[in-house]
């Protein structure tokens, strides 16, 4: 690749549209999590068990993250205006690994947060921002991932 080429979505503006996305995320689905868990005195962030009957901070983390993996990456490649790959298989692909990589990721974090720190309960406000950071993550690196793959394999 040339360094006079202009591309239309060259790292720095697929950079900048993945943290904007980022930024977005953390506070939508931060809002979302303030309004589903108001009420609550406090959460655990994790329990001691595999099928928990009780609300925990990570248990909610990993359905977030692996639906946001999923629709952001969808949602990258539709809107994204440079020339790109069709959807099958490219980004069909990349909608099933980003899930798989979510689930992965969250689900190995949380089982070491519980073996290393145990249950700890936390304030809603904590969660609400554990929660908005996770999204705020998953939206910053798959939507990054998303428009570098598509874009590169386009040019």
């Amino acid at each position: 690749m040339s360094a006079t080429r202009a591309d239309p979505a060259a790292p720095p503006q697929i950079v900048k549209a993945a943290v904007i996305s980022g930024v977005v995320n953390a506070v939508i689905n931060g809002a979302i999590q303030f309004f589903m868990l108001r009420g609550h005195d406090s959460i655990p962030m994790s329990v001691d068990a595999i099928s928990a009957g009780t609300h925990t901070v990570l248990g909610s983390a990993v359905p977030l993250a692996v639906s946001l993996a999923m629709i952001l990456t969808a949602v990258a490649h539709w809107t994204l205006k440079a020339p790109k790959k069709p959807f099958v298989p490219t980004t069909l692909w990349l909608v099933v690994k980003h899930g798989i990589f979510a689930f992965g990721a969250l689900v190995a974090g949380a089982v070491v947060w519980q073996r290393v720190v145990g249950t700890v309960e936390v304030s809603v406000a904590t969660a609400v921002v554990v929660l908005g950071a996770v999204a705020g993550l998953v939206a910053t690196l798959v939507n990054y991932q998303t428009l570098s793959a598509v874009v590169e394999d386009a040019r």
